[in-house]
């Protein structure tokens, strides 16, 4: 299993999401932190992932032992900038 890491940013963004929303992405950060499954793509010219939960997406970079988590929030251009 790989350990969740939020910066300040990605926190501050998933604090403010609805509840409904908050238990979605925990869960499918977890999922995708205890077994590597998720709808989860490359980001074309920047670096990192996004995992798709939804409506939801949650911006992302990683190594062997970490998810360092970018960005959260709904799926809007503002999202992936």
């Amino acid at each position: 299993m790989k350990t969740i890491v939020f910066t300040p940013r990605a926190s501050k963004e998933f604090d403010a999401l609805p509840e409904a929303a908050k238990t979605a992405v925990a869960d499918g950060l977890a999922r995708y932190a205890i077994n590597g499954r998720g709808d989860v793509k490359r980001l074309q010219g920047l670096t990192g992932f996004r995992l798709r939960i939804g409506e939801y997406r949650v911006i992302f970079d990683e190594d062997r032992t970490t998810i360092l988590t970018l960005r959260v929030g709904r799926r809007q251009t503002n999202t992936y900038g």
